[in-house]
């Protein structure tokens, strides 16, 4: 289960240990604590990671920060970070009970009452990984049994006459985009996860997160554009794109759009670290040519999910680069610039292209450096099975 050895993308495309181990410190510094950060320190033992769009904290990156703490061995911050959200976005009673308020203010106060299951799935993930390196500690700090709590919440809201619903689909075993509705967010979807989940949830609830393993495999094979790689911000549980109105929204989100991003980068790493392949690796190398074949001139735009461009700008065009990039993982290497696979040098280009790429700065910065950090770590063999 646990892997020995990582791949190191950066390393097949010439970069030697020293020159990725000093940039990786450049931008965890950066990311961190430099004055294009996301991460701020709050009074003597908490700090949170601001959407500095949008202003607020958000359950996203909050245990993004802490996934990015767990992997780089920095505790003071993870543990600040994990303080911070438990003492302002966990709902203690009400119809989210065991759940984390999506979005609070910055100084703590809650925007929303509802969660996103993103959030809980990463929130576990790190506590898991955490307790593992660096052992349990007392309270909110006994770190496994808070990852299991968070799963049970998400799994159980709603059984035995307790208010609320679950997060995910317990019949077709499916992440929500969030609870109480009937679609999904492919991007959510963490085979990786759900396969550690099988081995550390309570014993009870292991058989359904193997089977949310399999599940989300085989969905993301069909969730992605046959042609394009590409994915829909939210999808049908057959994967096709939910274009239905939402309640709350008149946005679209059945196009190739923000969300829709990380998708790729999921596929890579999930392969990176199992290796088991149903049919949706194909979607990173089919990606890496619609966006650097055939819109090479102009990438970073909008697009439907058949891969029609639409004279749009991305939102976070520094986002698709970094997962195109991730999705290198998916492609069996050894990779090369010089290689006569077409595939194989296509990722390379794309690996090539975000190593010359900066940390974005400006308002928009939070969402593309967080999608950044964890590209760099999983593309440098760093971002690990704890």
């Amino acid at each position: 289960m646990k892997k020995q050895t990582y791949r190191n993308v950066f390393a097949e495309i010439g970069k030697t240990d020293k020159e990725i181990q000093e940039r990786l410190g450049q931008i965890v510094q950066e990311f961190f604590y430099g004055p294009d950060r996301v991460y701020f320190t709050t009074g003597e033992d908490m700090g949170y990671l601001e959407d500095t769009g949008n202003h607020d904290a958000r359950t996203e990156g909050m245990s993004y920060g802490m996934m990015f703490c767990v992997q780089m061995d920095m505790k003071e911050e993870f543990d600040r970070i994990w303080k911070w959200a438990k003492t302002n976005m966990y709902m203690s009673e009400g119809f989210n009970e065991g759940y984390f308020a999506w979005s609070c203010a910055v100084d703590g106060k809650k925007n929303a009452y509802g969660p996103a299951p993103d959030g809980e799935e990463f929130f576990a993930m790190a506590l898991f990984f955490a307790s593992h390196r660096w052992g349990d500690g007392e309270g909110i700090f006994n770190y496994s049994h808070e990852a299991k709590e968070i799963l049970r919440a998400a799994l159980h809201k709603g059984e035995n006459g307790r208010e609320g619903f679950p997060m995910w689909n317990r019949e077709n075993h499916q992440i929500l985009f969030v609870p109480g509705v009937d679609y999904t967010d492919p991007s959510y979807h963490l085979p990786h996860f759900y396969e550690l989940f099988g081995e550390w949830a309570y014993e009870e609830d292991r058989p359904f997160w193997k089977e949310a393993e399999k599940a989300s495999r085989a969905y993301l094979a069909k969730a992605c554009h046959p042609v394009s790689g590409m994915n829909a911000e939210y999808a049908e549980f057959d994967g096709s794109p939910m274009s239905r109105p939402l309640r709350w929204s008149k946005d679209r989100h059945d196009w190739f759009y923000s969300d829709a991003y990380r998708t790729v980068a999921n596929i890579g790493l999930d392969y990176e670290w199992n290796g088991i392949d149903v049919g949706q690796r194909v979607a990173a190398e089919r990606l890496q040519y619609t966006l650097g074949v055939i819109n090479r001139e102009n990438p970073y735009r909008i697009y439907e999910v058949d891969g029609t461009p639409i004279d749009r700008k991305a939102l976070h065009p520094v986002g698709i680069l970094v997962t195109t990039a991730q999705g290198a993982l998916a492609v069996e290497g050894p990779i090369s610039l010089t290689s006569p696979d077409q595939t194989k040098a296509l990722a390379a280009q794309w690996v090539s292209r975000f190593w010359k790429e900066p940390l974005r700065t400006g308002d928009r910065r939070y969402y593309d450096n967080c999608l950044y950090l964890f590209a760099f770590l999983a593309l440098s063999g760093n971002y690990r099975i704890y």
